[in-house]
């Protein structure tokens, strides 16, 4: 699927989440980003305006790569 804009993110890892998502939706305004504790579920489905921001439990760190899906 050929999504418009900045897709990923990786110079976030470590990024407080709710900085991430700002910063996120300001480099691709086409997309929603979404902070998602680990462990929590997610829809499996793949969607160019949907970004989940995977963070830490304990200190709101973002831990994955943040990309479209």
């Amino acid at each position: 699927m050929d999504c418009k804009g900045k897709s990923s993110w990786p110079e976030l890892v470590g990024v407080d989440g709710k900085k991430a998502v700002a910063i996120i939706e300001r480099q691709n305004p086409l997309v929603e980003a979404f902070n998602v504790e680990e462990g929590l579920g997610v829809h499996l489905d793949f969607r160019c305006e949907r970004v989940w921001v995977w963070t830490d439990k304990e200190c709101g760190k973002v831990i994955e790569i943040p990309k479209i899906g």
